[in-house]
């Protein structure tokens, strides 16, 4: 039984945090952090416990905050987060992830950054910025940005990078060499003929099946996609979904083959939940059949959208998944998703959904 379980809530006003004994019942909420700066993405480091939020925007400018102390008290750096002199400056931090001795920060316009002591200083992962098809990498509607960061648990060399509207991109080497993992994901935006590119795809979420072993998901701006060969080959597993459209995935802590997704009603609709009633999909055989799962949320008048970042699971025996609104308001299913009910509301925005299990 875990001692307690943190939901770490990233939204336009600070960082929240809720907590919960292992039976994740009853919730008590704190913050918001970080002075309230818009924070994109707010991570836990799965083995230290650290705290990391990454943020800003263009009056703040970038930064990633830091707590050791689940959330007592806060730093913050944004030493070397900067392009050369000349360049677009970067406006905020979009997303974060620490594993082993290194943090690596996501920002926009869309870069890498890497610090080796514990978020003081940040440098410059070059080589993606290097690659030749930077030149022609355009923005997505939130900008051209560096949302997604995949890290192999087994390796830490190896790193999948989701960029929008550039399509994903990966290296083996650190951060060196980077080539473009784009094979079967599709561009409708593009003209006939050309919607398969090898890069400009508008990829909306990158996350990693337990276990690793070369399994990744993907939900697109057109269509939800799988790779069992670490991105090499997409392969499209949207058949029985309502839309092909959505931004957040969460992947089960321990079942490869099962998948939780929040699909949007289409990209020039409105992007609400479709039909305005609010489902999660989920797959247990990889995408190949889904879903819906809708006990406890709201079935009719669910006009509020989920972003790219808004959801997660725990690492529990039987997982929790949970998700938040742009409205403002956090959903939590203790069993998997087969119920859900409303356990926050009337927060800001809420950009992103991480959680952190502590066991004894």
């Amino acid at each position: 039984m875990a001692d307690k379980v943190l939901i770490l809530v990233g939204t336009k006003k600070g960082a929240f945090i809720l907590e919960s004994d292992g039976a994740r019942r009853d919730w008590k909420l704190s913050g918001p952090f970080c002075q309230t700066w818009p924070i994109n993405h707010f991570v836990a480091h799965p083995e230290t416990g650290t705290l990391y939020a990454g943020g800003g925007d263009a009056w703040f400018g970038p930064a990633v905050w830091k707590s050791t102390d689940l959330g007592q008290t806060w730093t913050h750096s944004s030493n070397g987060l900067a392009y050369p002199e000349g360049q677009e400056p970067i406006s905020s931090v979009w997303s974060v992830a620490a594993h082993n001795g290194s943090v690596y920060a996501g920002v926009q316009p869309a870069g890498l950054f890497r610090s080796d002591d514990d978020g003081e200083t940040w440098t410059h992962v070059e080589g993606l910025q290097k690659h030749p098809t930077r030149p022609h990498w355009n923005p997505g509607g939130a900008g051209l940005i560096l949302h997604s960061l995949v890290i192999d648990p087994a390796d830490d060399d190896k790193i999948w990078v989701g960029i929008s509207a550039a399509g994903v991109f990966h290296t083996a080497d650190g951060g060196e060499t980077w080539e473009p993992r784009n094979r079967g994901t599709r561009a409708d935006f593009l003209p006939e003929g050309e919607n398969y590119p090898e890069f400009g795809q508008c990829v909306h979420n990158v996350v990693m099946a337990a276990g690793a072993n070369g399994r990744l998901y993907q939900q697109n701006h057109c269509g939800m996609y799988r790779t069992d060969d670490g991105g090499v080959k997409w392969e499209s597993i949207e058949q029985g979904l309502p839309s092909s459209f959505g931004f957040p995935a969460a992947a089960h802590p321990s079942d490869r083959d099962t998948l939780f997704l929040l699909p949007l009603n289409g990209d020039t609709k409105g992007r609400y939940m479709p039909d305005a009633k609010a489902a999660v999909w989920r797959t247990r055989d990889a995408g190949r059949t889904w879903q819906d799962l809708r006990n406890g949320l709201p079935q009719e008048n669910a006009y509020f959208g989920v972003l790219r970042q808004a959801m997660a699971t725990d690492r529990m025996d039987k997982a929790g998944v949970y998700f938040g609104t742009s409205g403002g308001v956090l959903f939590a299913s203790s069993d998997e998703g087969e119920t859900w009910r409303e356990i926050e509301a009337h927060m800001p925005a809420i950009l992103s959904v991480e959680t952190l299990t502590v066991h004894d």
